[in-house]
This record gives C-alpha cells, structure tokens and sequence, in this order.
C-alpha cells in the first residue's frame, strides 16, 4: 500500500502538470492573439567578413496588415553590455550603445511603421558573432526573437585557362578552411591539386588547379565548402573565355529561446521530491 508521504508527492504532481499545462495554454492564446508575433525568416545567419549582413526581424499584430505609429525597438546581444541599437519616440537612443557598434548598426527607419525590426550591421567583425535579440513593443506586439549569427570570410573565384588545357581557379579570401573539389560534366570527382595561402588574420586565399584538360563547351563545377558557406561554381570553357556562373548556399546552427516553463516546474518537483522523502 502507498504511504501518505507517496500519496502527496503523486498527488501534488499531478496538480503541477495540470496547472503548468493550463499556464502554457494561457500564454499561447495570449500572445497568439492578443501579442501579435516578433519573428525572424533568417534564425541562421552568415555574415561575410567586411561587409555588411542584416539580420532579420519582423513584428505583426493580430489584426493582420496595420501601419505602426508608437514603436520601440531594442536589439541586444548576449553575453555583451549596453545595447546594439535602441529606437523608441521615434528616434535612435544611443546612450547605451555597446561602443562595438558604434556607427555600424542602424534600422530601416523608413519600414519600420510596416512592421520592420530588421538590423543592417555593417563591415562584419569576427567578434560580431553571437546571438542577437530583437525585442519590439507596439500597439497590439509584444515580443522576442533571437538571431545566431555566424561570421564567415568567402568570395566566388575567379577561372583562367592555362596552357596545356588546365583550368585554374582563384579564390582571394576564405574563412574557416574550406574543401575544394572540382565535378566533370557528368558528376564525377576530377583529378586536382589546390594551396591555401593564410595571411596574418587566419584569411587564407584559394589556388586550385583541374589537372584534368578541358574540353570546349564543357562545363566544369568547382566546389568550395566549409562548415558555413559553399560556393558552386560553374565554368563552361569556350574558345576565347572561360564564362563563370557562382551561387552560394549557407549553413548555420539555429539558435532557439527556450521557455523556462518547463524548467520551473521540473525544479519544483525535485524540491518536493527532496522534501519529502527526507522526511
């Protein structure tokens, strides 16, 4: 048979849950309805070193498409005092500017009133990597999104066809070190060799060779990758040119606030359950 001790403890569990359960339901329904959304389309997001990357934000009320007349915004990063950029009263307020982003950060001013929160950080830092919050309150918002910025170094190479039929690739500025690999027309891995050159920063340079000879009108994919950005190049050898087609594509690890909800609650049960059967 249960002790009482053990009829308690289950007993007051179950009421835990239950009234855990009924605050999440609460603030779900609050804030769905009545908060509008702040929410980011890039959580991800790679900035390329020295220049300028934005990081996104958007605020929407409950009603659907609204024009916004009083609205505050504060980006903040973690880990790091003072602000990155603060707007409220329809004006910058700077006086609590982390000095790192002194003349470097700014707002869309002009779209703000459509429901832009977005941050335009330019000239990209190493040390600009982190996570980032944007927080908006406004008639019918209120909330937070946070943004994993990732700083990267990468630029699409640059292709000249050396005598003897081989292609030669050079790409100036590359961070982490990449990989380089270079595709037939077909699919299949060719034959390569490839130097990175580092300078005093980590920044290295790129000088790959397709030892392989080209054939005329054929296309040829150059692959440089690393943990963040992997630039497809595409060069297609013609008489007098070697004509380039470059995309990138990105990865990032998604940053995700997590509620301290259910951390509450699991601390309150073990110091129940502590309590109790130390008695």
């Amino acid at each position: 048979m249960a002790t009482i001790g053990q009829i308690i403890f289950t007993s007051m569990i179950v009421l835990i849950v239950v009234i855990s359960g009924l605050i999440i339901f609460i603030l779900a329904i609050a804030f769905s309805v009545s908060q509008g959304t702040v929410e980011s389309s890039s959580p991800s997001t790679v900035g390329n070193l020295e220049e300028d990357v934005v990081l996104d934000c958007k605020f929407l009320s409950s009603s659907g498409n609204e024009q916004f007349s009083d609205v505050s915004i504060t980006w903040l990063k973690d880990a790091l005092s003072g602000v990155v950029y603060e707007y409220k009263n329809k004006a910058a307020q700077l006086q609590g500017q982390n000095t790192q982003f002194k003349n470097r950060a700014q707002l869309f001013s002009a779209a703000i009133s459509t429901g832009n929160a977005s941050l335009l950080l330019r000239n990209v830092k190493m040390e600009d990597e982190g996570v980032y919050r944007c927080t908006v309150n406004a008639p019918k918002v209120s909330g937070t999104t946070s943004i994993n910025l990732k700083v990267a170094a990468f630029t699409a190479p640059t292709f000249t066809q050396r005598a003897g039929g081989s292609l030669f690739a050079e790409a100036y500025k590359w961070f982490p070190k990449p990989d380089v690999s270079w595709l037939s027309p077909s699919g299949q891995l060719l034959n390569s060799s490839t130097n990175f050159i580092d300078n005093s920063a980590g920044i290295m340079r790129v000088a790959t060779v397709l030892e392989d000879p080209v054939k005329e009108n054929d296309t040829y994919t150059c692959i440089i990758q690393n943990s963040l950005v992997k630039a497809i190049s595409e060069a297609t050898v013609t008489e007098n040119r070697v004509t380039v087609r470059t995309f990138f594509t990105f990865s990032a690890a998604s940053t995700k606030v997590s509620s301290s909800l259910p951390f509450t609650v699991i601390l309150i049960l073990s110091v129940i359950q502590t309590h109790l059967f130390s008695g």
